[in-house]
């Protein structure tokens, strides 16, 4: 089965109200079924989108409802869910941990590939997004592309199913944005993996077959990507008239 399928989930935080605790929702009354090759969502800061891209690998629970990735239960069956999704934060710099790049996939291969197979192992994933001449340098000095490249290869090293990336294109010039997107389209071709996005940057949301719009912790659009966008460039319009 290769889906993602949300029935009637909610996501909510409890916070300090006068009268005692208050649950804020985040996310609710979310049902959908995706199995498009890519995904597009799209909303403003603070809709929701990011808390809905991590349900789909476990960093968040729903309150309510239930997540299946691919027939497993993310509540129930999180090592199995997490074994199928890989997940790339906004800001790399976050996510990678080590001096070198070819440091930091080894340790993504720690559990995978025996030790005396890291290295070859992780050139390998250097090598497919073309960036085996960074193998060697501090992560430091890489630009934010690079780090971008260097952070998708580092999830890639463990052959997910299914790639998430919350805000890809942040930190990314106009070239490297058309890198990242033409290696995107690349691994839908080569490694099959399914990949769900979100971004800021509408053009970008083309890459997909399919979009959804988040605002106030709901889905008010599932269209094509042209018509999603047309869809929140209404709701922007709207809100600053």
């Amino acid at each position: 089965m290769r889906e993602i399928r949300l029935s009637d989930v909610g996501v909510g935080v409890v916070d300090d109200g006068p009268d005692g605790d208050v649950v804020r929702p985040i996310l609710q009354d979310i049902s959908f079924t995706l199995s498009e090759d890519i995904v597009a969502v799209i909303g403003a800061n603070g809709s929701g989108k990011s808390t809905l891209l991590q349900l789909f690998n476990g960093l968040v629970t729903a309150n309510a409802g239930q997540v299946l990735v691919d027939g497993f239960d993310s509540a129930r069956q999180p090592a199995k869910v997490r074994s199928r999704v890989g997940f790339v934060f906004t800001d790399p710099a976050a996510q990678l941990v080590m001096p070198t790049p070819i440091e930091d996939i080894e340790l993504s291969l720690r559990k995978s590939v025996p030790k005396a197979e890291r290295r070859a192992a992780a050139l390998a994933v250097l090598e497919e997004l073309g960036i085996a001449d960074l193998a060697e340098r501090s992560v430091y000095e890489l630009s934010g592309g690079q780090r971008q490249l260097v952070a998708l290869a580092a999830v890639l090293a463990v052959d997910p199913q299914i790639l998430v990336l919350d805000e890809p294109t942040t930190l990314l010039d106009l070239r490297n944005r058309e890198r990242l997107r033409v290696h995107l389209r690349q691994l839908v071709d080569r490694r099959g993996v399914r990949i769900i996005l979100t971004t800021h940057d509408l053009e970008f949301a083309h890459l997909a077959q399919r979009a959804l719009v988040v605002e106030g912790g709901r889905i008010v659009c599932d269209a094509t990507p042209a018509e999603a966008v047309e869809n929140y460039r209404d709701l922007i319009m709207s809100d600053t008239q």
